[in-house]
């Protein structure tokens, strides 16, 4: 199958999910050896879950589907080019190629907020509008030691 019929796919499931009532005009499919192995569509207002976006809702089914917790042989298609947190999902899933249709600009232009997330996020981490400070890290580095000198630990 062309990769403009996966796209295509991706483009549909977004009509369909927004049509319905499940959330915004997002959606993705995961492709592997050229056939689609998840499907997702956004489901943040019908989930009450800001982090069901399409892609990740797609790479939680992918996952599940095939018993693993990397998608490194497989390939993204979204309707709409993946927000901040979409693509760390995508990284930590090691999924190596994605295409996206619309853009994050376009998104910005119909009320989504990922121009603000991409902004924040080059900003240095004292001068975001989100507040973070350390606390007990010599405590919480306990756990890290542990976790380095693991020896049955599975790496990811």
């Amino acid at each position: 199958m062309p990769p403009s019929n996966f796209m295509r796919e991706a483009i549909r499931l977004s009509l369909a999910g927004m049509r319905r009532g499940s959330g915004g005009p997002f959606g993705a499919v995961i492709v592997r050896r050229g056939e689609i192995i998840a499907r997702g569509w956004n489901r943040v207002t019908s989930a009450n879950d800001p982090t069901a976006h399409a892609e990740v809702v797609a790479i939680r089914r992918a996952c599940r589907k095939l018993g693993v917790f990397h998608l490194r042989d497989c390939v993204l298609y979204a309707s709409c080019e993946p927000c901040p947190m979409c693509l760390a999902a995508i990284c930590w899933a090691r999924i190596p190629k994605v295409y996206f249709a619309n853009t994050h600009a376009d998104a910005a232009a119909i009320g989504f907020d990922d121009e603000f997330f991409y902004r924040e996020l080059a900003r240095p981490a004292g001068r975001r509008r989100l507040k973070m400070k350390p606390l007990l890290r010599a405590e919480a580095l306990v756990a890290f030691e542990e976790w380095r000198t693991k020896g049955d630990k599975t790496p990811y």
